[in-house]
């Protein structure tokens, strides 16, 4: 009778270049697995809290106005595109102003508009990156870009790639959620690293004190018969792992005894009702337009004291191709108080320090109108996307407070200073968390991937 050749064995004997490649990674992957997760240097951050502003918020209307554009408003300008880029809605290039004015904001003097009056008052607080710049202007390969550092591929997200580098520091939790998260799996997943590290999602109830995932209510009559169900599957997983060596059911091994754990500690963590009235009022829970993102800021606050290493705050709706001065004051409504509220918590708490805050969309948006309509009056129209140039900000983690970095040209749409790339960002982040972006790797295919890919510089000049 013929040797049944596990995936191992086979590999060793394959005839074939792949087969040796394919071996080295099975291999590596097993000896990075095993590594013990730890900073490169001593790290600012102990956290990081990503607040992801989907669809592109506009960088002119809430931080970046020019004075150029307000004079011209509803007039003609000339168009910085070349005469191959498909115009929709955009033909006639008409410059669009701000309804709602742009002032300084604290002692820094940060620009900050008046739709987000609770983000003004903490500006000495708050590092204002207004040189951004992505590649792409479409929404989901920039969204992508963003969330894994590639544009078109099935890459480990951010907070993988964080989890993978540093472990949680709470072992009854894992070291990456995502609350509301994109129906997109790419931008939580873990794609190639071991399944341990993926977003564990959570949904922010709209209506209750407590917070939704999946399976956490144990179904079992008491703990003891659920850990025996536990260790008989085990039991199973770890003979088939000796037949069939493979990374990736370890971590799937692992990943239960952690989903376990959380069944025991995890519903008290995400039971809001133990909040004081006063912290439950400062987010805006029970507001018409605040509860969702309050309880997700809340929600996102109460998991990093816990010990999560990464927490993904989805806020969607900044997609404002038309009517963006009608339907923009309702998005900041939403978003302004939970998220300022997330700030003064964490200096209140003594936390802000060693948690870096990170407000960012996919790109930003043109400083002329779009009007999909061709007929609609100025007031009226919205605007484009536009990855060349937009706005993030940072707050704690070792970034200087109350600091503005980046200049735009006086169109608002090509960074002439302070370019900070999204592989920048990435980098930034990562050294932050005293992580060295070139040196993060897992060999993938016979390479090193990583999530800056081959990009990235730290961007400095914004650190304290």
């Amino acid at each position: 009778m013929s040797k049944i050749l596990t995936r191992r064995s086979y590999l060793q004997h394959a005839a074939c270049g792949f087969g040796s490649v394919a071996l080295a990674d099975l291999v590596h992957a097993e000896q990075q697995r095993t590594r013990s997760p730890q900073p490169h240097f001593a790290a600012r951050a102990s956290r990081v809290i990503f607040l992801f502003m989907q669809g592109g918020p506009s960088q002119l209307d809430l931080f970046d106005p020019k004075p150029f554009i307000q004079q011209r408003h509803g007039q003609p300008i000339d168009s910085p595109l070349s005469s191959h880029v498909l115009q929709v809605g955009t033909e006639r290039f008409l410059a669009l102003g701000t309804a709602v004015p742009v002032r300084p904001r604290g002692h820094c003097g940060t620009p900050i508009s008046d739709l987000l009056p609770h983000l003004a008052g903490i500006a000495d607080e708050i590092c204002l990156l207004k040189g951004m710049s992505a590649d792409n202007p479409q929404h989901m390969p920039a969204e992508l870009q963003l969330h894994t550092g590639a544009l078109n591929d099935a890459r480990p997200s951010m907070g993988a790639w964080i989890s993978y580098g540093l472990g949680s520091e709470n072992r009854n939790l894992p070291a990456f959620i995502t609350i509301n998260p994109h129906a997109d799996v790419r931008y939580h997943g873990a794609s190639w690293l071991p399944a341990e590290h993926q977003g564990t999602r959570l949904n922010a109830a709209s209506d209750a004190g407590t917070a939704a995932i999946d399976n956490l209510r144990n179904i079992s009559a008491d703990q003891q018969v659920q850990r025996r169900r536990i260790d008989f599957l085990q039991r199973q997983n770890k003979r088939l792992q000796q037949t069939v060596p493979d990374p990736s059911m370890q971590g799937m091994i692992e990943a239960m005894e952690l989903a376990f754990r959380m069944q025991t500690t995890t519903p008290q963590l995400v039971d809001l009702s133990a909040e004081t009235q006063q912290t439950q009022e400062l987010y805006g829970l029970g507001g018409k337009e605040t509860d969702r993102n309050g309880r997700a800021c809340l929600l996102a606050r109460r998991l990093s004291e816990a010990g999560v290493r990464f927490v993904q705050v989805t806020m969607g709706g900044w997609d404002h191709h038309g009517d963006i001065r009608g339907n923009l004051p309702r998005l900041c409504a939403q978003t302004d108080q939970p998220v300022a509220a997330l700030i003064r918590d964490l200096k209140q708490r003594g936390l802000l320090d060693d948690t870096l805050v990170v407000w960012c969309g996919e790109f930003g948006r043109t400083p002329w109108s779009q009007d999909l309509s061709g007929t609609a009056p100025i007031d009226t129209h919205g605007r484009e996307h536009q990855p060349e140039s937009f706005c993030a900000w940072m707050a704690g983690g070792g970034v200087r407070p109350g600091f503005v970095w980046g200049e735009t040209d006086d169109l608002g749409y090509r960074v002439i200073n302070g370019r900070i790339h999204i592989h920048d960002l990435h980098a930034t982040i990562l050294h932050q968390l005293g992580l060295d972006h070139t040196q993060l790797t897992w060999r993938h295919i016979g390479r090193d991937y990583r999530l800056t890919d081959v990009y990235g510089t730290v961007a400095d000049e914004i650190l304290a």
